[in-house]
């Protein structure tokens, strides 16, 4: 029998435990990314500045709600999506000495994930050949909208124009309707989910070696990488995607069809499951008809087969059509609303939400991350700081300022520590 990994104190060993991550990235695709390295066990350090700190702690409402019923200020639920198992630092680096305690966290430091423009952090000597100069062996990472080269570079990033310019809306929406962007800023998530990846192959390189680097991904660059199959079908074929609605663009049938009782995805990836589909609809001729028999057949005729399947579905109830369907082997599912797939068994028993409580008893819900690890599972230390909640806690943990020097450094401005005498945080 294989055990977890155990510290001297017996908890289980995190997959980054003892590694240092600087932050100096706010809103999302800096903070997805730094979030998944703290969920493994990294000490990241969340710098924000005096006041107000990241922007998104204003992105509501919905807005974390107190023990006293009421709304709290800068606690947005956008802000707590992505900045759980931080520690925040409130330091001020337009002031000479808040840039000089980001110099010398970063000489400390293993990984440093910063989003500001192209050279936004040199005035303050805190680019790439600043902080590689004091540390030589730190892992670097700027996310951008449009990289540090190229004839954009200078431009603000934005996830919308991402989408936009990345081709990713001239192929979502309906057929006959106009651009349409993703629900969710998926070039955002994306990117974060790229930097992550780059960070940690780039941190086995520095620890093999004790060479640094910079890391440069851009929104634009990922949004572009994550068309996948439809930039292909351009770069191969010199076909120009369009938008098919839910329809697949090779793939057919693949879509949602109407049922008695609303809405439903059959998503037939093969010949093989395109007969079982007809057999259980009771066209079992259907199958060999050369019209439809092969995938190719049926992208040729799609118009022809996926109303034929619309119109055997469409008196049947929803969920009786998913079961007999799954019975056979054909993918089908719900369409559901956000309020549906959270009050899905699925939650409970994959414990996708884990849910931080305050020593008010107000609960913080958040989604867990998805990936199940046997040996280094992500785990859930620290819920999302208020802005400067651990100044001092990480100046003396980091650089061992005592009291007398922090107090010197808040009088001037450079830092601020929230007051947490309410305890109202646990």
């Amino acid at each position: 029998m294989r055990h977890l990994d155990r510290t001297a104190s017996g908890m289980t060993a995190r997959a980054l435990d003892g590694i240092k991550v600087l932050d100096l990235s706010r809103v999302l695709a800096g903070p997805w990314s730094t979030q998944i390295l703290a969920d493994f066990g990294a000490d990241v350090i969340k710098i924000e500045l005096p006041g107000n700190g990241d922007d998104t702690r204003a992105w509501g409402p919905p807005f974390l709600t107190g023990a006293d019923g009421e709304p709290e200020h800068g606690v947005s639920a956008y802000y707590l999506s992505c900045n759980r198992n931080k520690r925040s630092a409130a330091i001020n680096l337009a002031d000479p000495a808040g840039a000089d305690l980001i110099r010398r966290l970063a000489a400390e430091a293993d990984i440093l994930v910063e989003n500001f423009k192209v050279g936004g952090l040199a005035k303050y000597g805190l680019d790439y050949a600043g902080i590689s100069a004091i540390n030589p062996r730190i892992v670097y990472c700027s996310i951008t909208g449009f990289g540090q080269t190229g004839p954009y570079k200078d431009r603000g990033g934005y996830d919308f124009v991402a989408q936009g310019m990345g081709g990713f809306m001239s192929i979502t929406g309906d057929e006959d309707g106009g651009p349409l962007r993703a629900g969710v800023a998926m070039a955002d998530l994306s990117t974060g989910m790229y930097a992550t990846v780059s960070i940690l192959a780039a941190l086995r390189h520095a620890e093999r070696t004790g060479e640094g680097q910079q890391i440069d991904v851009s929104l634009l660059d990922t949004q572009i990488a994550m068309l996948a199959n439809q930039s292909m079908n351009w770069l191969v074929g010199g076909v120009v995607p369009g938008r098919l609605g839910n329809r697949h663009p090779t793939v057919v049938p693949y879509k949602t069809f109407d049922v008695a009782d609303g809405v439903m995805i059959i998503a037939v990836g093969n010949d093989r499951q395109f007969r079982a589909l007809c057999e259980e609809l009771g066209q079992p001729e259907l199958g060999s008809d050369a019209r439809f028999a092969t995938s190719r057949a049926r992208l040729v005729n799609r118009d022809a087969i996926e109303a034929i399947v619309q119109d055997l579905v469409r008196d049947h109830r929803r969920d009786d059509l998913i079961a007999r369907f799954e019975a056979k082997g054909v993918p089908a599912g719900p369409v559901n609303s956000v309020r549906d797939i959270f009050e899905d068994p699925f939650i409970e028993a994959r414990k996708t939400v884990h849910r931080f409580v305050q020593e008010d008893g107000v609960e913080i819900p958040t989604v867990a991350y998805p990936g199940k690890l046997s040996r280094t599972p992500a785990d859930y230390r620290y819920q999302p700081p208020r802005v400067g909640e651990q100044t001092r806690d990480i100046l003396n943990d980091w650089l061992a300022l005592g009291d007398e020097t922090l107090d010197a450094l808040a009088s001037a401005g450079a830092i601020a520590q929230r007051d947490n005498r309410k305890k109202d945080r646990t």
